[in-house]
């Protein structure tokens, strides 16, 4: 099964073209909520204000190279490892969620434009890569609804406690979830079944992708943002107007770190 494209099956019924232009529907609504919001909540213009505002208060002017050299370091480490989140078991599940929903939609992608079709043939590589990444989102996205949220540990609420702020991370579960019990339904030609969980499959994409505006999702795009935009003010010394750290040593004990945090 996980060697098998779940797509190419697929095409016997429905026409890739109708799949292709699933795809770019998809994109187009990614686009559409992203600016929608952008609009809305003005994210576009604190960051635009906000970068006028490092530029009066820096004490040193960057050149391109050093630049570049910040922006890829910041890529690299702050983004690709989300390292914003230190070390522990909150980061390792936004690790696995994160790379696990690339993979998948990258080799959706792939499998769909690629590898679907009359006379196109089967890749198990990317076939393979579309389960695993489903694999590794549900085993981060799961790992992070069920005991690592900190609205649920920190603030006694229940775990099936849902706000709009979830709509994003129960969507894309449920996008993983259903593909891969669609993919072996198919596989083993569970007609019935089949079907059930690619409709399925198909609404939480619809939910997932249409739901930009109202969800998390486009904070993929701003997070970057403010990583780099974070870590120039540094460099420049304008601090986004904070004051530098203090050289002074810790004179108050111990405080906060007497305990681990459970939760956070």
């Amino acid at each position: 099964m996980l060697q098998t494209n779940p797509f190419s099956i697929l095409a016997e019924t429905i026409s890739p073209l109708a799949m292709q232009g699933f795809i770019f529907a998809m994109v187009i609504l990614i686009a559409a909520g992203t600016v929608i919001q952008m609009i809305h909540h003005k994210n576009l213009t604190y960051f635009f204000n906000n970068a006028k505002k490092a530029k009066l208060a820096a004490t040193k002017k960057l050149g391109i190279g050093e630049k570049t050299s910040i922006i890829a370091k910041t890529t690299v480490v702050d983004i690709g490892t989300t390292s914003e989140l230190g070390f522990g078991k909150r980061r390792l599940a936004h690790v696995l969620g994160m790379y696990g929903t690339i993979l998948f939609w990258v080799s959706s992608s792939v499998l769909v434009f690629g590898y679907t079709g009359i006379g196109k043939s089967n890749s198990e590589f990317w076939s393979l890569l579309w389960h695993i990444g489903a694999i590794l989102t549900c085993l981060g996205g799961y790992w992070f609804w069920f005991f690592l949220r900190v609205d649920v540990s920190a603030e006694a609420h229940p775990w099936y406690r849902i706000i709009k702020a979830d709509l994003f991370v129960l969507t894309l579960l449920a996008c993983a979830t259903f593909g891969l019990a669609w993919s072996y339904a198919q596989y083993n030609g569970q007609v019935g079944l089949s079907f059930l969980f690619l409709t399925l499959f198909v609404l939480a994409n619809l939910a997932l992708f249409g739901g930009v505006y109202w969800s998390k999702f486009a904070h993929m795009f701003y997070k970057p943002g403010a990583a780099i935009q974070k870590n120039l003010a540094e460099a420049d010394g304008s601090r986004d107007n904070l004051p530098p750290p203090a050289d002074a040593p810790e004179q108050f004990g111990l405080g906060i770190k007497r305990e681990e945090p459970k939760h956070y």
